[in-house]
């Protein structure tokens, strides 16, 4: 069961807002320096925004990852290379330069609309909104023009609105961060973005536990605290994804020990478990009473140990892709919406490669209505495939910060779907900046969508965003 967050003890709002005013009462004599820092960072802002350089694209040949190509390579013991992101900041012990630090503008604390649980006839569990789930997601969201032959959906109030992300984490150089600045830190700058939507989903590509042992053989071990996890919930997030090649750095310990702090929070999972059936199993969630199923698999999988079979725990993957496309059909039977979150493709190449989008369009055919990939740590581009939404990758959300400038770039992916599961896309441009999400203003705004329709054939996006077939 995931209680909602607006459940919160009275006693720990009632906390909340005697330190509030304790704060107010301390800082009346500091209003007017505080003035003149926000007046210096909105200049600085404008100027970066001016100083925004030609985009670029990524080339296969600045990976540092060669991922086996068709088969099954579980039978070897390291299945894919360990090359992530941080390869050239953050090692398992790092010795990296100290981040630079950005402002810390407070946005809206306000709290979320009440959701209760409940059981749907299969027994599994399912967010069902009391009221109005967060709040009223048909304002702000304009829908993509039609293009020609092409039948877009028609949107309503009773449309819901999700919102996807890229990988988080908050390891090494992120918890030094948080530690500093307050677990509140990476969503500063979201405002009320994932608090006045349906669902927030995201893919958490770190074990979160106090205890757990090191996986051996990896060169980028992560471990998060659960305080962060605690702050995502009270920033919006509603899901996230487990499939991935990092869930398991702290062992089984690790992984039971996530699936009990998600628990805790309220924040629903898929793509890892305690056996191959919880693995592989959708969650439910119910808004504006449509029931919608999500599922995550993985084809980055660091050894076949980590695989979920029979009764071993571990994560959903996707190297032979019958579990999944199995497990998509079974939930086409009992959902509204399908949602599959995919670990896919090879690391700083904007390109997908051709397992991707075989896959992809595996996901679809067997009944997925949306297809969101992630690990590249870069964005690439969305196809429209049988009238279905394909992201091959959100590239990092809250992340460590390399030397890579694509991995700089991210977006917040805006599904606003219809009762019959048609859905319109729109591309949120942010900066994945050290541990922070950051909203893109001016020109580096404009010059991301342009990427994005570099990246996106037969796909163009207008200026504010919005995905439309061409």
């Amino acid at each position: 069961m995931y209680p909602p967050r607006s459940q919160r003890s009275e006693v720990k709002k009632k906390t909340r807002r005697t330190r509030k005013r304790i704060v107010w009462v301390i800082n009346l004599l500091l209003i007017v320096m505080i003035g003149l820092v926000c007046l210096y960072y909105a200049i600085e802002m404008r100027e970066q925004a001016d100083r925004a350089v030609e985009v670029t694209t990524v080339t296969p040949e600045s990976s540092g990852e060669v991922e086996p190509q068709g088969g099954d390579p579980l039978t070897t013991p390291e299945a894919t290379p360990e090359t992530d992101d941080t390869a050239e900041e953050e090692p398992a012990v790092s010795n990296d330069q100290d981040a630079e630090e950005t402002s810390n503008d407070q946005s809206d604390n306000t709290e979320d609309a009440a959701n209760v649980d409940s059981k749907d006839t299969s027994g599994k569990d399912v967010k069902q909104p009391a009221k109005p789930s967060k709040s009223d997601s048909s304002k702000g969201n304009g829908s993509p023009a039609a293009a020609p032959g092409k039948q877009e959906p028609v949107h309503s109030a009773n449309d819901v609105t999700i919102h996807f992300v890229g990988d988080i984490q908050f390891s090494g150089k992120v918890a030094e961060l948080l530690e500093k600045n307050g677990y509140d830190y990476p969503f500063q700058k979201l405002g009320n973005l994932f608090k006045d939507d349906d669902l927030t989903i995201g893919n958490l590509e770190t074990p979160v536990t106090t205890g757990g042992t090191g996986a051996a053989n990896k060169t980028y071990v992560y471990k998060s605290s659960p305080k962060a996890l605690a702050a995502m919930a009270d920033a919006g997030f509603d899901a996230v994804n487990l499939a991935n090649n990092h869930i398991l750095d702290q062992g089984v310990e690790g992984l039971v020990d996530t699936l009990g702090y998600l628990k805790e929070y309220g924040i629903a999972h898929t793509g890892a478990g305690m056996n191959q059936d919880e693995a592989y199993a959708p969650t439910y969630l119910e808004r504006k009473g449509m029931k919608i199923a999500l599922l995550g698999f993985s084809r980055v999988v660091p050894e076949a140990s980590w695989k979920a079979e029979g009764n071993r725990a571990g994560v959903a993957e996707a190297y032979n892709s019958t579990a999944a496309v199995k497990a998509i059909q079974d939930a086409r039977k009992n959902a509204d919406l399908v949602i599959v979150v995919a670990h896919w493709g090879v690391e700083r190449v904007s390109t997908p490669n051709d397992d991707q989008t075989r896959l992809a369009h595996e996901f679809v055919d067997a009944g997925a209505d949306l297809v969101i990939g992630g690990h590249p740590h870069v964005l690439q581009g969305m196809e429209y495939y049988k009238g279905k939404w394909i992201a091959y990758s959100t590239g990092n959300f809250i992340f460590s910060k390399s030397t890579t400038e694509e991995t700089w770039k991210t977006a917040v992916f805006q599904a606003r779907c219809s009762a019959e599961a048609k859905c319109s896309m729109k591309v949120i441009p942010y900066e994945a900046a050290l541990g922070q999400a950051i909203p893109m203003l001016g020109e580096a705004n404009k010059l991301l969508l342009q990427q994005m329709t570099q990246l996106s054939p037969g796909v163009r996006f207008d200026a504010s965003g919005v995905a439309s077939p061409s």
